[in-house]
C-alpha cells in the first residue's frame, strides 16, 4: 500500500468519521467544529486528485467564511436545552424510519452502479487546475457563469437594502 492510498483512506475515515459526529453532536457549535473537519478532509482529497485550486477555494470559502459566519450565528442565538422544544418521540420514530429508508434507497442505487471501471487519476490529472477550469468556465460555461454572477450580485444589494437602517 502506497503512501497515497494510505493518506486517501486516512481522510476517507476523517471525513466520514467527523461527518458522522457532525449529526449525533447534541451541541451545534460541536457540529460546526466536526463539519470543518469535514470540509479539511475533502480538501485533502483535492489535493490528492491533484486539483489544489478547488482545495483552496474549498477552505477559503466553506471552512473559512461560511462556517465562521455559522459559528457565530450559533453562539449569538444563545441555543440552550431548555429554550428548545421537546420533540414527540412519534415524531422521531417516524425520522429514524425515514432516513433509513433513504439509506436503503442510496445503497441501492449506487449497488449496480459501475465503479470498477471508473478509476481516479490521483496526482496525475490536471483537470482541477485553474487554467483548465478557467478555460472551461469561460469557454464552456459563460452563460451560468454570468447568470450566477447577477444572481450574487442581486443577492449583495438585497442584503445591504435589508440591513440598511431606516
Amino acid at each position: 500500500m502506497s503512501i497515497t492510498e494510505i493518506l486517501f483512506w486516512f481522510l476517507t475515515v476523517m471525513a466520514l468519521g467527523s461527518a458522522m459526529l457532525v449529526i449525533t453532536s447534541k451541541n451545534p457549535v460541536y457540529s460546526v467544529l466536526f463539519l470543518i473537519a469535514t470540509f479539511f478532509a475533502i480538501s485533502g482529497h483535492y489535493i490528492l486528485l491533484n486539483a489544489q485550486f478547488l482545495a483552496i477555494v474549498n477552505l477559503i470559502v466553506y471552512a473559512g467564511a461560511i462556517m465562521v459566519l455559522f459559528l457565530f450565528v450559533i453562539m449569538l442565538m444563545n441555543l440552550n436545552t431548555e429554550t428548545e422544544p421537546q420533540k414527540n418521540k412519534w415524531l422521531k420514530l417516524a425520522g429514524t424510519i425515514a432516513g433509513g429508508c433513504l439509506l436503503l434507497v442510496m445503497v441501492a442505487a449506487l449497488k449496480d452502479a459501475d465503479t470498477k471501471n471508473s478509476i481516479a487519476l490521483m496526482n496525475k490529472g490536471d483537470i482541477g487546475l485553474i487554467q483548465n477550469l478557467g478555460k472551461t468556465l469561460f469557454n464552456d460555461y459563460v452563460v451560468p457563469f454570468e447568470i450566477s454572477s447577477i444572481l450574487f450580485l442581486s443577492a449583495m444589494v438585497g442584503a445591504v437594502v435589508l440591513g440598511k437602517k431606516e
